[in-house]
């Protein structure tokens, strides 16, 4: 499986990691998180999870490893004992941590993994700004949040940029490398090459809403529920069109469902506070009711659609 050769390319390439970052510091064990620090470690590089909670960072360990575990089946189905060596040298390169300015008194990249709220991002890396080395780069996995505004706060703002993967981190082959406005063409390259060290396809952008992928597909997924809203169509029959008509795996509704619809509805809120004057962003009543009323989508089992909660 591709998925599987990527990784597997990263880990045996470990050497050609870039010289320049050899420990990375993760800020935030949550999904994404850990995601991260799972994939930066099979590729050879040292690893330090950070979380305030401690019985997240247990849970991200015993998730790391299972995932671990089943990759090292797949890839080396055929040599199950290079597989175990595989998973637990990976496992090994992951420190946990639940000081954050300890952590990265020694770390060449720092990236932060945590909640989508500017003054909580500005109060983390103020204090890590003070306390990691002059030569770190920092980087923020926002999806919806302006790099410049995150950066803002530091002195470091050359040596800042984005770093956004996607769900699930150790699948999902894409990362985009966000360039903020300060950010130096030394800085931005490195954060390149680091991507591609972990088995990353990276693409390059600039610090406009959303990126590449959000800015594309959270207005397409409003305009949906606009065309739903307006009664031009049903959800059924939107979400058909869209993949039969133009062959996207799962139709626009369906997507929020998944994705989660305070999710959806925090990113439009943002960008409609920052950017008034643009209609795409403007707040869809559809969506505010069933948020209002804690209908989510798939997490809580109903949103547009109802759903089997296991």
């Amino acid at each position: 499986m591709n998925q599987f050769g990527v990784i597997v390319r990263s880990f045996s390439n470990s050497a050609a990691v870039n010289s320049a970052i050899k420990n990375v510091t993760i800020i935030g064990g949550g999904l994404m998180g850990s995601g991260i620090a799972q994939v930066t470690a099979q590729a050879g590089q040292n690893v330090t999870l950070v979380d305030v909670n401690s019985d997240i960072l247990a849970k991200s360990q015993k998730s790391i490893n299972n995932s671990l575990g089943r990759i090292a089946k797949k890839i080396y189905k055929d040599n199950p004992q290079e597989g175990e060596k595989f998973a637990r040298e990976a496992s090994e390169r992951i420190k946990t941590a639940t000081d954050p300015v300890a952590a990265v008194k020694d770390t060449d990249l720092v990236i932060e993994a945590i909640v989508e709220n500017l003054d909580v991002k500005h109060a983390l890396f103020q204090k890590l700004d003070n306390a990691a080395p002059a030569h770190t780069i920092f980087a923020s996995n926002t999806s919806s949040l302006s790099i410049n505004d995150i950066s803002s706060v530091v002195k470091r703002k050359d040596r800042f940029g984005g770093l956004h993967f996607f769900n699930p981190v150790p699948v999902m082959r894409l990362l985009e490398v966000v360039r903020g406005g300060e950010t130096t063409d030394s800085t931005f390259d490195t954060m390149m090459q680091w991507g591609k060290s972990i088995g990353k396809t990276c693409v390059a952008c600039k610090d406009t809403p959303g990126f590449i992928v959000n800015r594309l597909l959270v207005p397409y997924m409003a305009e949906a529920l606009r065309l739903l809203e307006r009664g031009d169509a049903s959800a059924r029959d939107i979400d058909i069109a869209m993949k039969l008509g133009a062959g996207y795996p799962m139709g626009p509704i369906e997507l929020l469902d998944y994705v989660g619809l305070d999710t959806t509805k925090f990113i439009l809120d943002g960008w409609n506070k920052n950017y008034p004057d643009q209609p795409l962003f403007k707040p869809i009543p559809i969506l505010n009711k069933l948020v209002a009323e804690g209908k989510l989508g798939v997490k809580t089992g109903e949103g547009f659609y109802k759903y089997d909660k296991k």
